[in-house]
């Protein structure tokens, strides 16, 4: 089983280059980064996992900036997003940085993308909370445009491109209907999450990993109803603190890659943590 990281990187933690580096030679299989734009003080909408809202969520970095500098220390160190806010970005502008992301990596980018919680944050970059699913989707449609291999044109609800030089691509190849670089979707299990993975994606990214037992066959089943593969579908428990029963259970279920939850801390507690994580590796 692959053994991934993340983290929220601030101003204020270890650095993407120290950290990077330091995942690689201990044999770490990858680095995924959230991403918020800005915190609004106003904020009403409640925080998923209850209490106050940590403070590394107003001063995160900037993921693909962050990556771009991982990416330039390693050679074999998988970089992704767990995840990307795709309704907060001008489509054209994120089609271009993943695909350059991807490209200057050697076709190491995973994207994840979701479609967030936080009711005030959207509502600064313009987007109406009960259609948000929509528009993920409809602009994840638009950046596979940009990323086909001929220029292609898109016309969708929310937004639309002209068939257009758009280079460079991302490197792996495509995968049934799947355009780019490997999609990932976060959230919590149900039909329409399902759908749309079965629909635009290589796979799910559950926070937590738990009921997987009961949900991945959901999964399962409504990506083969899809008319997709069932070996190509990636299921990758994100943000896990990690024991050796949970890592035995998610291989029982035919999973091949985690993701364990680093702090939001400075390099000796970071460095600390891996160690311990260095058990499971």
């Amino acid at each position: 089983m692959r053994i991934a990281t993340t983290i929220f990187l601030t101003d204020e933690t270890v650095t993407p280059v120290r950290l990077a580096r330091e995942l690689e030679q201990r044999g770490f299989a990858g680095l995924y980064l959230p991403e918020h734009t800005h915190i609004p003080v106003s904020r009403r909408t409640p925080y998923p996992a209850g209490g106050d809202l940590p403070r590394e969520y107003g001063r995160t970095l900037d993921p693909f900036v962050a990556l771009g500098q991982a990416a330039a220390v390693t050679e074999r160190l998988t970089l992704g997003t767990g995840i990307t806010l795709v309704t907060q970005h001008d489509p054209v502008d994120l089609a271009k940085q993943v695909a350059t992301l991807d490209h200057l990596s050697g076709g190491r980018f995973t994207l994840g993308i979701g479609y967030g919680w936080n009711v005030e944050e959207a509502a600064d970059h313009g987007v109406e909370w009960a259609t948000r699913r929509e528009l993920s989707r409809d602009r994840m449609a638009l950046m596979r445009a940009l990323w086909s291999a001929e220029p292609t044109a898109y016309e969708g609800e929310f937004g639309s491109v002209q068939a257009s030089f758009a280079h460079p691509k991302p490197v792996q190849a495509p995968r049934g209907p799947v355009v780019g670089p490997r999609t990932l979707i976060g959230g919590g299990a149900g039909p329409k999450l399902f759908a749309a993975i079965a629909e635009h994606a290589d796979g799910w990214l559950p926070i937590g990993g738990r009921g997987l037992t009961e949900s991945v066959p959901k999964l399962r089943a409504a990506w083969e109803e899809a008319g997709r593969d069932p070996k190509d579908l990636q299921v990758v428990p994100y943000a896990v603190l990690p024991d050796p029963g949970k890592l035995a259970h998610y291989a029982d279920l035919g999973i091949e890659e985690v993701v364990l939850h680093l702090p939001p801390a400075g390099e000796p507690e970071v460095l600390r943590v891996l160690d311990g994580y260095a058990a499971f590796l």
